[in-house]
């Protein structure tokens, strides 16, 4: 990269009032991979799988090209605003500018909260693959608290790869990627290669699916919508990018379409290669994937890629603590945050943002060990953060609808013509997936009513913090 190439991706945070203090490292690969890897379908699919199948039985492959339909429109939408600022924070920083910097304040505290859970509940996934792979990595004889020491662990590493500088951290993602799209398209193909059915099984909904009708479907969709969604981290990462402008847009549509793609074949590839669909297992937590995996494919094979899907979790933990510390830093660089002068620090040789990246390693271990007690609030409040997430991209995208309708279609909008109608529908998507995910269902909250509405008064819990916390920042200021 030369000096005036520096110059020029610098001169969009002059403009804002902000120093260039990281160090411009990540090319277009780079930025792809910070986004994959917050997809990594290795990850959600192998982790959730059961969660569909167990809803709508074969016929649940058809909730994924529908949540991918509705995310993409988010997607362009935010590619077109990671175009138009390419700053630290995505959609914090996106949200401030096409709205009030109030409403970017709330996005920020809002998404945050659901990148720290999301952050806790990733790793939590280690649980699932490492005692499988070798029995002593079940260390303690609670699954619930051995869970929570394997994250404790992987927080660890991902804090420490967080703070020794952004370079590192992304060959480590870049060369996860490479082996997880190698590990996901040899699965594909072994999978497809041991079909015992045809594709035609997509078409087939479990008779014994409970509700009937499009509640079972509705359900099942939530098993999407935990994979599809973080392909916002290149923008995240704009200042760190060479030449953001042209690549980060990319890079979040390149995330997106990819997951989606092989995300597609996989589930294809499992349900027509499974040995049994009335297998209770194929629903259960405790078989789901990895138990198809190894049914088809033999203990050994499967334990491949096994192991492969441990080693996406681990680089899908590093995004997620990426996005998050960025998310931290570029509120408290706003002043937007408690002890933003600490927060908003960045190491002088690494030029990482250290302090936040600490900060929320710190809160992320902590979320675990509430997990290792109450295991059965951590999983409403994981399915929580799910609604958070996609609350924080509505309030983006309808901000930019509001900012279209107001001033008009711009000469050089990323969308062109199609800005407006493409925006609307990210608008109405995202109110019916947060209300979907929200909805009070007992199979993913809980039998309780204070755990079926968890959604709602989790919800209400984080915004009446966020006030307190929004009212300590201003008077401070």
């Amino acid at each position: 990269m030369s000096q005036s190439d520096s110059t020029d991706d610098d001169r969009d945070l002059v403009r804002a009032g902000y120093r260039p203090l990281f160090r411009r490292g990540l090319g277009g690969f780079a930025a792809f991979a910070a986004g994959f890897s917050y997809l990594s379908i290795l990850t959600g699919i192998v982790q959730n799988f059961h969660l569909g199948y167990r809803e709508a039985g074969p016929a649940f492959f058809w909730t994924w090209p529908v949540v991918f339909a509705g995310q993409l429109c988010v997607a362009l939408c935010f590619a077109e605003l990671a175009r138009r600022y390419p700053y630290c924070g995505g959609v914090y920083a996106w949200a401030g500018r096409v709205g009030a910097p109030s409403l970017g304040w709330l996005v920020g505290w809002i998404y945050l909260a659901s990148l720290v859970v999301t952050l806790a509940a990733v790793a939590l996934a280690w649980q699932v693959m490492l005692p499988a792979l070798w029995p002593g990595f079940q260390v303690l004889d609670t699954p619930a608290r051995n869970a929570a020491l394997l994250g404790v662990v992987l927080i660890a590493l991902s804090t420490f790869l967080n703070v020794r500088g952004t370079r590192l951290l992304a060959r480590v993602m870049a060369a996860g990627v490479v082996v997880e799209l190698i590990a996901a398209v040899a699965l594909i193909a072994l999978l497809c290669g041991h079909a015992v059915r045809g594709p035609g099984v997509v078409l087939e909904a479990r008779a014994s699916a409970p509700g009937g009708g499009l509640g079972p479907f509705l359900a099942a969709a939530v098993m999407a919508a935990y994979v599809m969604y973080g392909f916002d981290t290149a923008g995240s990462l704009a200042e760190e990018t060479v030449d953001p402008r042209r690549r980060a847009p990319r890079a979040i549509l390149q995330a997106l379409l990819a997951a989606a793609a092989l995300g597609a074949l996989l589930l294809i590839g499992a349900l027509t290669s499974a040995p049994d669909l009335t297998d209770p297992l194929l629903s259960d937590g405790a078989g789901g994937l990895p138990y198809l995996i190894k049914g088809v494919l033999g203990d050994a094979l499967g334990t491949v890629f096994v192991a492969a899907a441990a080693l996406a979790v681990f680089v899908c933990t590093l995004a997620v603590h990426a996005l998050a510390a960025r998310t931290l830093f570029a509120m408290a660089r706003d002043g937007a945050t408690p002890f933003a002068g600490r927060l908003s620090r960045v190491h002088p040789e690494h030029r990482t943002p250290h302090t936040a990246a600490a900060a929320v390693g710190v809160l992320g271990c902590a979320l675990l060990a509430f997990n290792s007690g109450y295991e059965q609030l951590m999983t409403a409040l994981v399915c929580v953060s799910i609604v958070w997430t996609n609350l924080a991209y509505l309030l983006t995208t309808g901000a930019l609808l509001v900012e279209r309708l107001r001033s008009g279609p711009t000469p050089d909008s990323f969308l062109g013509r199609c800005g407006t109608p493409v925006n609307a529908l990210a608008v109405v998507w995202g109110a019916a997936l947060v209300v979907n995910i929200g909805w009070p269902r007992e199979q993913l909250y809980g039998p309780e009513w204070y755990q079926r509405y968890g959604a709602a008064l989790y919800t209400g819990a984080l915004l009446i913090a966020g006030a307190v916390v929004y009212r300590t920042v201003r008077r401070s200021a």
